[in-house]
């Protein structure tokens, strides 16, 4: 990919020819004979009109590869069938934010690709305006078509190579929201026909000319470091090139930046690099590894007490603190207290963790599934001792990322392998190291206290005890804030050797669940209705007199209403058991009702009637799919998810002892979308933590029991579930 830099600069317009992965349909564009003009760092124009543009952001499913490009596309004015996609690599000098996490692609960049968009269209508009000696203010455009005031026409490939030399405008007009014809459409991933005919798009299936392939010895238990190894058998397969010790490099880095120590196991590693994966692999598992304890061994138990400790003791960081919280539960008639659990949580992506790295004199180069290219390009640079222009990192396709991802571990350590022997290597995680090794959700404990006067809600103490840094589960400034006058959040956490990170909607994935199940609680306490008592808690905020406040009460209550007009709240037929729950995260407003009914003596989820107001929707298609994949996501680890620790090692490697939802168990998700003007807001996180509360308050319904833990089938005493047998 070539690009330049314009006066003004940071723009880049081009052109992506996805179509030519039909391999019964020729190419309409000849890509080898194009002459390209480059706008800025989103879009290029050929001379015969073909665009191609780029997208900046990495691509883990969440659509930003289609809809980014969209929203250029809309303000270009161009016909979305003659734009071509391509991913962008890592530049730090025209682009900002190249990040996959937190739901954030399209919110931050929408208003910066709609002026890339419509400053490219202008130019090119002035140029055609110049030929014909005309005011550019009176020219039309229509799908790459500029019309002058007498009726001639320009396609933007006849005028291309003027429009690039003009002045790149300061200020343009951006179209209005009744005007867009392709923002709002439904619009195929771009990359589908890829994806289904077996192209390679993701990071496992890069290839170089001279690659070899490694696989990572790691210490069996976290809390472990290497002693000594015996490789003599494993030098004896095939295909094994050589067998090195990995590590010293990394915890080079991590004494440099020790903010990433809970994010990598600080062990060195035993590396086999071979002709092939397979080869690699089966050689690791010959290796005689000897390990020794460097630190304490910590087993689920263990986690247990001491979060419990930490919510019975006395060291807490106080996060807001609203009134005399203390002083409402001296005068109050009622106090209800409520403790929830969680488990840790692997992220089981279903692509393996993987990456190639080439580390040359001249240049690193870096190529696979990140979603934080920059970050590690920096680290990688650091750990290396190169300059950061030395690193190119390209971004291929994710098969999941989840938060996984965004550490990066992986990278480093195919660049150490790489730096180490000299050659270009893929480095491919087995499903037991991605589950082993992993950087997992943090087990939580939520202890939530409130104070009922004169049969008001009139005190809530919130206090989180986790593991390791607390900035992953807790947010003090959502719902019910602000509607409370004595509300107070607290967190407190102890540093364990178990590694730990964001995992999808980090810091409201469990949250949602017990907070909502507390409302329900406290509404039945009360003796007043469930949904009324949250709508009466929203109107008391006013987010225009306390600007900590991130949510919007009159957007919430909206779609509390809309959910439960489309969900036939309290009007179900007998048998159907309804469960409601609302929730603000990732900038986005989202209301739930879970329906369950009981068949064969247990308790299923039939449906979710899901409405989201997360402004406007670029592509409702991609939408559907992120709403729909994040509910049943919530869902089944709500009901499901379980990863236990014996000895600091993970009692469940792969799929026969770690259990997920089925596609049998996965129910009719209804989808309901907010119409509205707002810019657009997160999608791919928003629509999970709800999920888990609405299902908790329908079992309620149903079987007359609440629940305090997750993940709820482990616990069928309460749930009557009768679980299908698990090998092993």
């Amino acid at each position: 990919m070539r690009t330049s830099s314009l006066a003004g600069g940071g723009m880049l317009i081009g052109f992506n020819l996805f179509q030519a992965c039909k391999p019964s349909v020729k190419p309409p564009i000849d890509l080898s004979n194009l002459d390209y003009n480059d706008f800025n760092a989103f879009i290029k124009i050929a001379n015969n009109g073909a665009v191609t543009i780029f997208s900046p952001n990495p691509e883990i499913g969440q659509g930003v590869k289609t809809a980014m490009p969209m929203i250029i596309a809309e303000e270009l004015e161009v016909a979305w069938k003659n734009v071509f996609v391509k991913q962008g690599i890592l530049d730090t000098k025209y682009y900002t934010r190249q990040v996959a996490g937190g739901s954030q692609s399209i919110r931050h960049g929408w208003d910066a690709l709609r002026q890339t968009g419509a400053t490219a269209k202008q130019m090119l508009v002035n140029a055609a305006a110049l030929r014909w000696g005309v005011d550019a203010n009176d020219c039309k455009v229509s799908e790459g078509v500029i019309t002058s005031p007498t009726g001639d026409t320009l396609g933007y490939g006849e005028v291309v190579n003027e429009a690039a030399l003009l002045e790149v405008p300061e200020e343009v007009s951006l179209k209005e929201t009744k005007d867009y014809t392709i923002i709002g459409t439904e619009t195929v991933n771009v990359d589908i026909d890829g994806i289904i005919t077996g192209k390679p798009l993701f990071g496992l299936d890069y290839t170089k000319e001279g690659m070899v392939f490694a696989a990572v010895v790691r210490p069996p238990a976290f809390g472990q470091k290497l002693k000594s190894f015996d490789y003599s058998e494993a030098r004896k397969i095939p295909g094994v090139i050589d067998v090195i010790k990995i590590g010293k490099k990394v915890q080079g880095l991590l004494e440099a930046d020790p903010s990433f120590g809970s994010k990598i196991s600080p062990s060195d590693k035993i590396a086999v690099i071979a002709k092939s994966t397979w080869q690699a692999m089966k050689a690791k598992n010959v290796i005689k590894a000897e390990w020794e304890d460097d630190t304490f061994m910590e087993s689920t138990a263990d986690h247990d007490k001491k979060l419990t400790d930490l919510l019975d003791g006395t060291q807490w960081e106080n996060r807001r603190k609203d009134g005399d919280v203390n002083k409402a539960f001296k005068e109050a008639d009622t106090v209800i207290e409520r403790t929830y659990e969680s488990p840790f949580l692997p992220h089981n992506c279903m692509e393996p963790m993987n990456f190639f790295a080439d580390v040359t004199a001249s240049k690193v180069h870096l190529v696979g599934p990140i979603q934080t290219p920059e970050w590690k390009a920096g680290l990688v640079a650091k750990m290396l001792e190169r300059e950061p222009e030395d690193i190119l990192l390209e971004m291929t396709r994710m098969g999941g990322g989840f938060g996984r991802r965004l550490y990066g571990d992986f990278v480093l350590e195919a660049a150490e392998i790489s730096d180490a022997i000299g050659k270009p290597v893929k480095l491919v995680y087995s499903r037991e190291d991605d589950m082993s090794a992993g950087v997992y959700r943090p087990a939580i404990k939520y202890r939530i206290k409130a104070a009922i006067k004169d049969g008001q809600l009139t005190g809530y103490h919130l206090k989180e005890a986790a593991i390791n840094d607390n900035m992953y589960g807790l947010i003090p400034n959502f719902f019910p804030a602000g509607a409370i006058a004595n509300y107070q959040v607290d967190t407190a956490n102890y540093q364990s050797n178990i590694t730990t990170g964001a995992w999808r909607a980090p810091y409201t994935n469990f949250l949602a669940y017990a907070e909502q199940s507390f409302f329900d609680e406290l509404a039945e306490a009360m003796n007043v209705d469930k949904v009324q008592f949250r709508i009466d808690l929203l109107k008391k905020v006013q987010p225009e007199k306390d600007e900590r406040i991130q949510y919007d009460p009159d957007r919430m209550i909206a779609v509390i209403k809309k959910a439960v007009e489309k969900s036939g709240w309290g009007q179900q037929p007998k048998g159907v058991f309804q469960g409601f729950a609302n929730y603000y995260c990732h900038n986005t407003h989202v209301a739930e009702v879970a329906d369950v009914v009981i068949e064969n003596g247990k308790p299923v989820v039939k449906k979710v009637t899901c409405v989201v107001d997360c402004g406007i929707v670029v592509n409702p298609m991609g939408a559907l799919n992120q709403i729909e994949g994040g509910v049943i996501d919530g869902i089944g680890h709500s009901m499901y998810g379980d990863l236990a620790f014996e000895g600091g090692m993970p009692k469940a490697s792969n799929y026969d002892r770690y259990r997920l939802i089925r596609m049998k168990e996965a129910p009719k998700v209804e989808v309901h979308l907010m119409q509205n003007e707002h810019s657009p807001t997160g999608l791919g996180e928003p629509t999970l933590p709800p999920a888990g509360g609405a299902v908790a308050n329908a079992l309620k319904a149903a079987t007359g029991q609440r629940i305090y833990k997750q993940p709820f089938a482990k616990y069928p005493e309460l749930l009557k579930i009768i679980e299908e047998p698990i090998i092993g």
